[in-house]
């Protein structure tokens, strides 16, 4: 069964929330509610992310604050933000979001396509980021279990091999796919990068594993290093 990702939606106003979910429900995601900066900064703590709409307009702690927040907290600075505003003051308060770390401006009222198809990006390249995380996971395991394992393993680590390769081919061709709907539809710059990451990530991880076949040096000549997970 696949994991669902968690969206964080922060807004201080219940019958915005309600709106929020109504246009997000049919990603089939996770949504999380917090209806104020503190309870979104609490629920960051425990939970994973792969994407947060914050209003800006809030009471006490603002989006621009809450963002600020955000950002210097190694566990969340990478997580995407898409500001949320009914007010606009022009350029100068467009680019304060951006400078506080936002992927997306977005003013109300909004096209509830635009945004479900917005936060739809993030979500698709947070799960591939988890599938890479687990490939890498498993690749561990192997060259871990490979220093240990004599000749009378050589079956079990082929299989694994073979299966973790077919793994990564299936993220390899998502993600090749992503990126092209990402070029197509002339997305935000920072999901188009967050995207070419992703791909270096992949290609590392292909160069590790290839490595690992036999005949190519990497299980008799010591274990390849592994692409950093970030």
């Amino acid at each position: 069964m696949v994991q669902k990702a968690k969206i964080l939606l922060v807004d201080d106003r219940p019958e915005n929330l309600l709106a929020l979910e109504a246009i997000l429900s049919a990603l089939d995601q996770t949504l999380v509610r917090a209806s104020s900066g503190e309870e979104a900064l609490k629920a960051l703590l425990t939970d994973d992310f792969a994407v947060i709409l914050l209003d800006v307009q809030m009471p006490g702690m603002d989006g621009f604050e809450t963002a600020a927040h955000i950002k210097r907290r190694e566990r969340t600075r990478d997580i995407p933000i898409i500001f949320l505003t009914a007010i606009n003051h022009g350029p100068h308060h467009t680019f304060r979001g951006y400078a506080a770390g936002a992927v997306d401006y977005i003013s109300k009222p909004f096209d509830p396509w635009v945004l479900r198809a917005k936060v739809s990006v993030f979500v698709e390249l947070y799960m591939k980021n988890c599938q890479l995380r687990e490939q890498a996971a498993l690749l561990r395991l192997q060259l871990e279990g490979g220093g240990r394992s004599g000749v009378g393993h050589a079956k079990e680590p082929a299989g694994l091999l073979a299966e973790l390769s077919a793994r990564l081919a299936a993220v390899e061709e998502q993600a090749e796919a992503l990126s092209k709907q990402l070029d197509d539809d002339s997305a935000d710059a920072a999901a188009v990068a967050t995207a070419a990451h992703l791909e270096r990530k992949l290609t590392g991880l292909r160069r590790a594993l290839d490595a690992l076949e036999p005949g190519t040096g990497g299980a008799n000549g010591g274990p390849p290093s592994l692409p950093a997970q970030n």
